[in-house]
């Protein structure tokens, strides 16, 4: 399984609706709160032959009140 992490830019006053609806979806593992140009950060893991811009575009980017996503894609350099 491969984890990454999707920051989301809620708008204005939808952050716990958001969050809500990530959380009753239960497809991210951890979701958090935020500060700075993002509202929340959500951690998902996937097998390793699922795609992961497939994943965010239907799964995350789909639920109400989400301006924006930034994906961060994690692995071992190490």
């Amino acid at each position: 399984m491969k984890a990454f992490f999707v920051q989301i830019k809620c708008d204005l006053g939808k952050a716990y609706e958001v969050a809500s609806a990530l959380a009753d979806a239960e497809i991210a593992s951890e979701i958090y709160s935020t500060a700075g140009n993002y509202d929340l950060l959500a951690k998902f893991y996937l097998d390793d032959g699922e795609d992961i811009g497939h994943f965010v575009n239907e799964k995350v980017q789909v639920l109400p009140g989400i301006k924006d996503t930034f994906t961060i894609v994690t692995f071992r350099a190490f």
